[in-house]
């Protein structure tokens, strides 16, 4: 039996469709709720079925004030949504589309401050319980980072692994953990699974901006996806760095002038859009191994509808690990053609 195809999917926002709200975003006083945001979701889910993208990452916020530790008036959202929280699970099961949450950066396991930590868990909580109200198996995780330095990187993953340990079972169940740009590489949450077996998610981009050990790609993906058990599709991260110059006008406190100043791209921002032959390199060295592929591009959706085609036209060896065949070709690009001008401009 060949195996699934990966998948191709995003976080959030529709760009294609910007009416498509992923959220309820109302203020307190005005009772937003969860079920609100299941029907905002149950469009996208729409949406997701049409392009054929089955993959998609729900924003965390779509429970809002449920966890907000002086709106108690919200605190049943969860428990109250679970006949709409069942419904829509079982619609994104029968579409096939796989469903994730990654918490904000404000969720924090390894703080110092207990506190944090509580709210942490109690956030990470909610959002288990409604990946569990949906019924969704356990490749619907919850990503997180390892957190904060706090002076001692060895002392603060030491924490996350004692944080562990106290963690609710669904919270346990649902979580994996991701290395960052700045703070805790590949091999560091490597060392926090040897102590805890918590699942991980490869970020390519992230490799390359943090990764003194030095540690070989293609070795270091194997490693880490071999930290889900047999019988789950890991998934993994892609984006391209940013590499556009920004002309910013600063004005000079003490003469007050203003003048225009060249900002050279930060590596660790992400691009608009993948960079296709960056994709396929990666994919290549990494032939032969099974996960899905989230990209976290900033223009969401519209950068796997423009990457499809890209794959087809440039490398169909990785387009067909995706399930992409020629004869689909005229169909994604008259797609890609629908939502983006790809024609050169005229002065160009």
């Amino acid at each position: 039996m060949s195996p699934q195809p990966a998948r191709l999917g995003f976080p959030v926002k529709i760009m294609g469709q910007p009416d498509l709200k992923s959220n309820d975003a109302r203020r307190s006083g005005s009772n937003p709720h969860l079920k609100v945001s299941l029907e905002y979701l149950d469009t996208i889910l729409d949406y997701l079925d049409h392009h054929r993208i089955r993959m998609y990452r729900m924003s965390s916020d779509i429970a809002p004030y449920a966890t907000h530790p002086d709106m108690p008036q919200f605190h049943s959202m969860v428990r109250d949504s679970a006949a709409e929280l069942q419904a829509f699970g079982a619609k994104a099961k029968r579409l096939d589309i796989r469903l994730s949450f990654h918490p904000s950066q404000f969720v924090v396991l390894n703080s110092p401050d207990p506190k944090l930590v509580g709210k942490s868990i109690w956030d990470l909580s909610s959002q288990a319980e409604m990946l569990d109200l949906m019924d969704l198996g356990p490749e619907a995780v919850l990503v997180i980072h390892v957190g904060g330095i706090y002076g001692d990187r060895q002392a603060s993953a030491a924490r996350w692994v004692e944080t562990w340990k106290i963690l609710p079972e669904p919270v346990r169940r649902r979580l994996v953990l991701e290395h960052d740009d700045i703070r805790f590489s590949a091999a560091d949450i490597l060392w926090i699974h040897e102590h805890t077996g918590v699942r991980l998610v490869f970020d390519h981009q992230h490799f390359w901006c943090l990764n003194p050990e030095g540690l070989e790609l293609r070795p270091t993906v194997e490693a880490i996806l071999r930290t889900w058990p047999a019988g789950e599709q890991p998934k993994v991260h892609f984006s391209s760095p940013r590499t556009e110059l920004r002309q910013v006008k600063r004005t000079d406190r003490k003469t007050r002038k203003s003048t225009i100043v060249n900002v050279a791209p930060v590596w660790t921002g992400h691009a608009d859009f993948c960079n296709p032959f960056e994709f396929i390199t990666f994919m290549r060295t990494v032939d032969g191994l099974a996960f899905d592929v989230m990209l976290e591009a900033k223009v969401k959706d519209l950068a796997l509808i423009r990457l499809r085609p890209d794959l087809l036209r440039y490398a169909p060896d990785v387009a067909a690990r995706f399930g992409l065949s020629a004869s689909e070709a005229p169909l994604l690009e008259q797609e890609e053609a629908a939502l983006l001008d790809t024609e050169p401009d005229a002065g160009a």
